[in-house]
């Protein structure tokens, strides 16, 4: 059994749709959700710090791993999915050429895509009260139609982004891009991309990977401006937080 800390968000939507994919396959995989409401401060909890030092979500533990006899918890979407996919063989092929196809892509949307997308999210949704936010805006907005170019130039000649096979790399980068409207992008100005969306958002396990955690969802319009004020704080601008005594 696998626990996996979660919350509804593009980073912890790559697992469960590896989870989903993988249950699919092998219907004797298990894994369990623990949500981890992270507006109001889940991850800040000791009990979560100590299986996640850099107090974000997903991370899992795995209480059954392979060749040990104790629990083993993973932080970093990127690093769970490589784990679990190492575990069950699945979606990862292991001789070593496409091995590296695959790692490089998931580094990739580790290193690139995901940080890149999520801050031009967030400096669209700045108002003016922040002052002016024009070349944030136009810095991270270039830089989410480059990642697009970059996918739509990558799949022109193979189906999935490390070949002919569908694995993690491609479930990776899937749920970040289900923000292309409102990130300002066309899709069809991307007809390679396109056609590997379309493919993947009909497939089941990748839909039921994304439904996972939709009643977690909080509807934030109903919050008052103290709620609004405690959750932003808890997400935005946060500062190193001082080691424990020895």
């Amino acid at each position: 059994m696998i626990d996996l800390h979660f919350w509804p968000t593009p980073n912890s939507l790559k697992v469960s749709i590896q989870f989903e994919e993988i249950k699919r396959v092998d219907p004797s995989f298990e894994y369990q959700l623990v949500p981890c409401s992270i507006g109001t401060g889940d991850q800040f909890a000791p009990e979560f710090i100590a299986i996640s030092p850099n107090n974000r979500m997903p991370a899992i533990v795995d209480h059954k791993p392979n060749g040990a006899d104790k629990p083993i918890s993973i932080f970093e979407s990127g690093a769970i999915m490589l784990y679990v996919a190492e575990k069950t063989a699945m979606f990862w092929p292991q001789d070593t050429t496409a091995k590296y196809e695959v790692m490089q892509w998931v580094m990739w949307q580790m290193a690139n895509q995901g940080p890149k997308f999520g801050e031009a999210g967030h400096y669209r949704r700045m108002d003016e009260s922040s002052g002016d936010q024009s070349y944030a805006k136009r810095r991270y907005g270039d830089e989410v139609n480059r990642i697009y170019g970059v996918l739509n130039n990558r799949l022109y000649d193979r189906p999935y982004l490390a070949g002919d096979e569908y694995t993690i790399a491609d479930m990776i980068c899937y749920p970040w891009c289900t923000y292309m409207e409102a990130q300002g992008e066309d899709i069809n100005d991307f007809k390679y991309f396109k056609r590997w969306w379309d493919e993947l958002s009909e497939r089941p396990g990748l839909k039921a990977g994304m439904d996972v955690g939709k009643d977690l969802t909080v509807d934030i319009s109903s919050y008052s401006k103290e709620q609004l004020e405690q959750m932003m704080n808890q997400l935005f601008n946060q500062r190193a937080r001082p080691a424990p005594e020895a």
